[in-house]
């Protein structure tokens, strides 16, 4: 006798009662551009519905956030070229654009978890992530882990909730760690960007957040897409240097480096759903060849069954909405 799979998915409230993956409003952390001004708010024009905002304005989107249910953001600081420099000292400001506005965030809407995003790229002239080497013109890794801890301890004494550095310098979670501790914030989380690819998909965001090189790449340092053990190797490694969640990025074409590490570690992974994946997915729709609000919720869950517990998305705002209906 063969067996009748068919029979638990023979109607809607079985399908409901049997599924293995959910989505839920905790899980997403919606990305958030903050510049200098005010009343500034400007869409990106490779990301429809995105913006760079003002402390002002940002703070009204952040009311809004809370008002849908959503419970994270991430925070990524955009300033002006004429502020930027070599070594990205606009970020080692503890007046800078970040820690004014992780102070006003919590001031204003207390409930919303902040994270922010650790990183020079976006405070450098030259576009990379850290304190360049003159002599090879890569980045000094070392150098940069002693700017990225001083970043950090801005950060934190801001009172952001968590902190995820971005740039894949090798050591970055152990300096961290090390630094947060020795200044009394041993309770403050890392998310390390642990398994971070040098990726195709990155390109609207470098729009976003300006922070394109200016000569070169980034293969030196991110992960080379070919390799999915390295990945693996990069995840746990961060995992055994403290981390407390690790992420995978970009999310979509990497389902397999995610499934991997789910089984690999019982920390928690976070995906990110990544600029070019959702300017994709957008341009789908406005082409009208897919179905968009189930194409979706259908990836949504897709990096949930790989084992993410939580999804970075610019979709963030519009999944708040569907889940508020029912789906």
């Amino acid at each position: 006798m063969f067996k009748r799979l068919r029979r638990l998915r023979s109607g809607e409230n079985i399908r409901a009662m049997m599924r293995e993956s959910t989505l839920a409003l905790e899980d997403l952390i919606y990305p958030l551009f903050v510049v200098e001004g005010e009343g500034v708010k400007r869409e990106i024009p490779s990301m429809p519905a995105v913006f760079q905002m003002s402390p002002d304005v940002l703070l009204k989107e952040c009311q809004e956030l809370a008002r849908l249910g959503l419970r994270a953001v991430i925070l990524f600081g955009v300033v002006a070229e004429s502020k930027k420099d070599d070594c990205g000292s606009e970020a080692l400001d503890e007046q800078g654009l970040i820690a004014r506005t992780i102070k006003a965030i919590k001031q204003e809407v207390p409930e919303l978890f902040i994270i922010s995003d650790l990183c020079f790229c976006e405070y450098t002239q030259h576009g990379h992530c850290g304190i360049l080497n003159p002599q090879t013109q890569s980045v000094d890794n070392d150098a940069t882990l002693e700017i990225s801890a001083q970043q950090a301890l801005i950060h934190a004494r801001a009172g952001v909730d968590m902190i995820a550095p971005s740039g894949m310098m090798d050591g970055i979670i152990h300096h961290l760690r090390q630094n947060l501790d020795a200044a009394g914030f041993e309770n403050l989380p890392l998310m390390a960007y642990s398994t971070k690819f040098a990726s195709g998909y990155y390109g609207p965001f470098r729009d976003a957040a300006g922070s394109s090189p200016s000569f070169g790449d980034r293969k030196g340092y991110q992960m080379d897409f070919h390799n999915g053990r390295e990945a693996l190797r990069e995840s746990l490694e961060d995992a055994a240097q403290g981390a407390d969640i690790l992420m995978i990025k970009p999310a979509l074409a990497y389902l397999d480096v995610v499934k991997d590490l789910s089984l690999a570690s019982n920390l928690p992974l976070c995906v990110y759903n990544v600029s070019g994946e959702y300017a994709m997915l957008k341009a789908a729709a406005k082409a009208g060849v897919i179905d968009y609000e189930s194409v979706l919720y259908e990836n949504m869950i897709a990096f949930k069954r790989a084992g993410a517990k939580l999804i970075i998305t610019y979709h963030a705002k519009e999944l708040a909405v569907l889940l508020g209906a029912g789906r």
